[in-house]
């Protein structure tokens, strides 16, 4: 427990850092330097992760094995490239709660989101349209705009919009919409967390809904993988995408993933872009006409993966099953809460956190909102010396990751903030 008497004193920072039993991965991550070789203060792992020490040796190996072995490296080696991605996936089916069979490392975001829209949209005259956030990050939107323009409905999409005077969304009023649109909906497809407010949802309550009304459901789950406990196969949606490069720290504009539920595993009619990587592994190098799909979430790729990509993403799993989920998610919820009683602690601060109060409602990220500042507040803080992100129109987001940010650092950024308020 916090003791909220004892929140404006460093020294219970210190105390609860040297309580945490996963403090010593924090020394598995390079932080980036300021000028005066002191680092800064990081809580923007929710737009790019830290790099893993180890990621360096994982991409060297792979250089190595280029250099040595040429295009034998694909069948021989250490880790052999062809299966290269085999232990990522099942690592990765572990971190979300998913079986092996429903997992694929494949393309970016966006592309692997326009990849199973090409499966999972297919409308009709009467059940077109498609449920997202009013607030979807952008490039899904674009992208969900591309399909509905592609099959002729314009008009074809929905928002939730939060009750007015409010921010989040409630479950009950998503379920009305359900209930009373749900013979024209489609697809249900929203962001878990919501990359603007960091509002998570119940998975299996609204897959569980969505299907009773005749509708197919995805997630954008790009804040969700290596932030919070996922059970996507548990949770029975249909399909999830996430990005590797924030919370599972694998770099800049890394490779993506993608679950499939199982139950579409051997659906060979569902409409796809195909390519020969997707092909089964068996009949793949003989060249067959006819494209035969590997079963389950593998089935939908399409080039040969890119290795070098791949590198960075192994070193972090290895991170990722040293550290434990269950143990990251107990951390989490202890460092966003400190977080957010030191910044309720400070005094007419007019800080507004547009966060769910509810830990289980939301992640490791609180998006805040300051009375009557703007963009020059976020820059000032910036300028102490601390990375974190600024969303259009007027919030901060801070995202005290648990792999490597520590109380004292959510200390050190309350305090920087209290300085710039005042200021």
């Amino acid at each position: 427990m916090i003791d909220i008497e004892q929140l404006p004193n460093k020294d219970y920072a210190r105390i609860l850092d040297n309580q945490d039993p996963l403090r010593s991965f924090r020394n598995h991550f390079y932080f980036p330097i300021k000028k005066n070789g002191e680092p800064y203060l990081y809580f923007c792992g929710n737009s790019l992760g830290l790099q893993p020490k180890k990621a360096k040796v994982a991409v060297e190996n792979v250089l190595k094995d280029w250099k040595q072995l040429g295009v034998e490296g694909h069948f021989e080696g250490n880790n052999p490239w062809i299966h290269y991605h085999e232990a990522i996936s099942k690592t990765m089916a572990q971190l979300v709660g998913a079986k092996p069979i429903e997992v694929a490392i494949m393309n970016t975001l966006t592309i692997n989101l326009h990849m199973l829209l090409v499966s999972f949209y297919t409308p009709t005259q009467q059940r077109y349209k498609i449920l997202v956030e009013e607030d979807i990050f952008p490039s899904d939107r674009y992208a969900i705009n591309s399909h509905l323009e592609w099959h002729g409905h314009r008009d074809g999409l929905i928002e939730l919009k939060a009750r007015p005077g409010e921010v989040l969304l409630r479950t009950g009023d998503i379920d009305q919409v359900l209930e009373r649109q749900g013979h024209e909906i489609a697809l249900v497809l929203l962001g878990n967390p919501n990359y603007y407010t960091g509002q998570t949802f119940d998975l299996k309550h609204l897959a569980t809904k969505a299907h009773e009304m005749g509708c197919l459901v995805g997630f954008d789950l790009a804040h969700g993988v290596g932030n919070i406990p996922l059970e996507l196969h548990d949770a029975g949606i249909d399909f999830g995408i996430w990005c590797t490069y924030k919370y599972l720290n694998a770099g800049p504009g890394s490779i993506a993933g993608c679950f499939i539920h199982e139950r579409h595993a051997h659906n060979q009619d569902l409409p796809r872009l195909a390519g020969w990587w997707g092909q089964k592994h068996e009949s793949r190098f003989l060249m067959p006409n006819q494209f035969d799909p590997i079963p389950g979430a593998e089935g939908w790729q399409v080039s040969n993966l890119p290795i070098l990509s791949l590198a960075p993403i192994l070193a972090s799993l290895e991170i990722f099953e040293a550290a434990g989920m269950l143990a990251l998610r107990k951390k989490s919820i202890l460092l966003t809460g400190y977080l957010e009683k030191l910044i309720l602690n400070l005094r007419n601060s007019g800080i507004k956190i547009i966060t769910p109060k509810n830990p289980e409602e939301r992640g490791c990220q609180l998006s805040i909102q300051v009375q009557n500042a703007d963009k020059s507040l976020f820059e000032k803080i910036s300028s102490q010396g601390v990375i974190l992100d600024w969303r259009e129109p007027d919030v901060i987001r801070v995202a005290p990751t648990p792999l490597y940010n520590s109380f004292e650092d959510v200390y050190d950024f309350v305090e920087i903030l209290s300085t710039c308020l005042h200021k």
